[in-house]
C-alpha cells in the first residue's frame, strides 16, 4: 500500500497520467509538456522562432517548445542564401511525424548563411535547437524589428498561457 501511495504521488509530481483503466493490457503513459527551456539572451516570436543577434548577423531557429509539439523532425526545407526573408512571412517549412508546419521569420532581412547540416540531420532541431538546430543566419534590414519581439520571461508566459488555453 505504501508503495501504490509513493507511486501514485510521484506520478502526481511528474505530472504523469495513466489510462490503465481504459485498457487492462498495457497502461498508456504521457507526460505533461512542461520540460521546454527557454534560453536567456534570445528574443522570441509568437510563432515559436528564436532569435540570436549579434553584431550585424541574426541567427534564426524554431524554440526548444515547437520542436517538442511537432515531434520528430524529419524533414526541413530552407531558402538560399542571399535571398530575402520578411518579417512574419514563411521562409521554410519544418516536417515532422506529426505534421507540416511553416516557418514564420521573426525579422526581415538578406539570408547570409544556410545551415545545410539540417539538410542530412534534420533531427538536430529535436536535439539541440538552439545550437546545432538553427536554421538561418540573417543580415537585418531593420534591426529595430527586434525590439518587438519578447524576452524569455515574457516567452516562457506566453507559452504557458497557451498551453493552458489548449
Amino acid at each position: 500500500m505504501a508503495l501504490r501511495m509513493w507511486a501514485s504521488s510521484t506520478a502526481n509530481a511528474l505530472k504523469l497520467s495513466s489510462s490503465a483503466s481504459k485498457s487492462h493490457l498495457l497502461p498508456a503513459f504521457s507526460i505533461s509538456r512542461c520540460f521546454s527551456s527557454v534560453l536567456e539572451g534570445l528574443k522570441y516570436a509568437n510563432s515559436h522562432e528564436w532569435v540570436k543577434h549579434d553584431g550585424s548577423v541574426a541567427t534564426i531557429g524554431i524554440t526548444d517548445h515547437a520542436q517538442d509539439h511537432l515531434g520528430e523532425v524529419v524533414f526541413v526545407e530552407l531558402p538560399e542564401e542571399k535571398s530575402s526573408v520578411s518579417k512574419e512571412k514563411n521562409f521554410g517549412a519544418v516536417e515532422s511525424v506529426k505534421a507540416t508546419s511553416e516557418i514564420l521569420s521573426p525579422i526581415s532581412g538578406e539570408v547570409i548563411e544556410v545551415n545545410t547540416k539540417l539538410t542530412d540531420s534534420p533531427g538536430l532541431i529535436n536535439s539541440s535547437p538552439y545550437e546545432d538546430g538553427w536554421m538561418i543566419k540573417v543580415k537585418p534590414s531593420n534591426p529595430a524589428e527586434l525590439e518587438t519581439l519578447m524576452g524569455s520571461k515574457e516567452y516562457t508566459k506566453f507559452c504557458e498561457e497557451e498551453d493552458a488555453a489548449h
